[in-house]
């Protein structure tokens, strides 16, 4: 029986630390590492990080540094960090280390297989609320972890390892049949919530109410998301769209997206995972996406005035 013992994370961000005291406590402070260096190593190290009100602290491994390959590593920076990260990783994968990405968009295990392999790989996604200031994370008991093989009507031994792991550290998961489906389905709430979120500055309460002009906005980006899916042979449709307004009506009314938190902080988003990406694809497959097209153009505006750029 295959078990997971040590657990490399990198991104000690709002999803790293929605999870990373749960699993060190599940396999142990010597067995779970954080992947960071320079002055952001330096500063978990010496600082460590504030998870709901209690101060954490966990083993800073660099990247460079020569340690025995993990059985897990999770990836969880954002996307903009995401080709670092593939190469901090290095020293953590093994032959038999698997690889789970918890980023948002669709396209983040291609890009890692594509260095590593697609035989390490497990396929992710979370849906979580989560603040992340400074070096204080915060979150309630809302939320799911996603994990598995591209298809699932068997679990496979490393999806059981997996299950095994996340039920000792008491976190909440699911395996989906059709993870990829799954994935397109949070992607399609991303292009709707966090980009206009972003750009309108407004909470998830903001779409509680059914068919206000908030809701227009985000499901006509929604709509775009189908039909680029539909054309690359993923079923989404009207029906996910439904699904979707009551996966929101579960989130509490003041929590924000996080790329609403990455505009008010000044940092840089994941519009390139999100409206880049779709157009692209749209692009490549022959379907308009002019509603994401203006929304990415709006983003890019945010993030230059963030730099003083204009």
């Amino acid at each position: 029986m295959r078990n997971i013992q040590t657990v490399a994370l990198i991104g000690l961000g709002a999803i790293g630390c929605s999870i990373a005291r749960e699993l060190q406590r599940a396999v142990g402070a010597d067995n779970f590492r954080v992947i960071a260096g320079g002055a952001r190593g330096d500063r978990i190290q010496n600082q460590g990080v504030w998870i709901n009100g209690e101060h954490c602290r966990f083993a800073v491994t660099p990247p460079a540094a020569r340690t025995s390959p993990a059985d897990l590593v999770i990836v969880a920076v954002k996307y903009p960090a995401l080709p670092q990260a593939i190469r901090d990783i290095a020293n953590q994968v093994g032959p038999d280390t698997m690889i789970l990405s918890l980023l948002n968009g669709v396209t983040s295990e291609r890009e890692i297989a594509a260095v590593y392999g697609w035989e390490h790989m497990l396929y992710g996604l979370v849906r979580r609320s989560v603040v992340m200031q400074g070096n204080v994370c915060t979150f309630d008991a809302w939320g799911t972890y996603y994990f598995g093989e591209k298809t699932n009507q068997t679990r496979s031994e490393r999806v059981q390892a997996m299950c095994r792991l996340f039920d000792k550290a008491g976190i909440h998961w699911e395996v989906p049949q059709d993870v990829v489906r799954e994935q397109w389905f949070k992607f399609l709430g991303n292009i709707g919530e966090n980009q206009t979120s972003a750009i309108l500055g407004i909470p998830y309460g903001a779409w509680h109410t059914d068919g206000n002009d908030a809701n227009w906005v985000r499901e006509a980006a929604c709509r775009e998301v189908i039909a680029v899916a539909q054309k690359l042979g993923i079923d989404l449709g009207e029906a996910d769209l439904a699904r979707q307004r009551a996966v929101i009506k579960s989130v509490p009314a003041q929590g924000k997206t996080s790329m609403l938190q990455d505009i008010e902080a000044g940092r840089p988003t994941e519009v390139d995972m999100f409206a880049g990406a779709l157009c692209r694809m749209g692009r490549e497959c022959g379907v308009p996406t002019p509603v994401n097209e203006l929304l990415y153009h709006m983003i890019r505006v945010l993030e230059q005035k963030n730099r003083d750029a204009l």
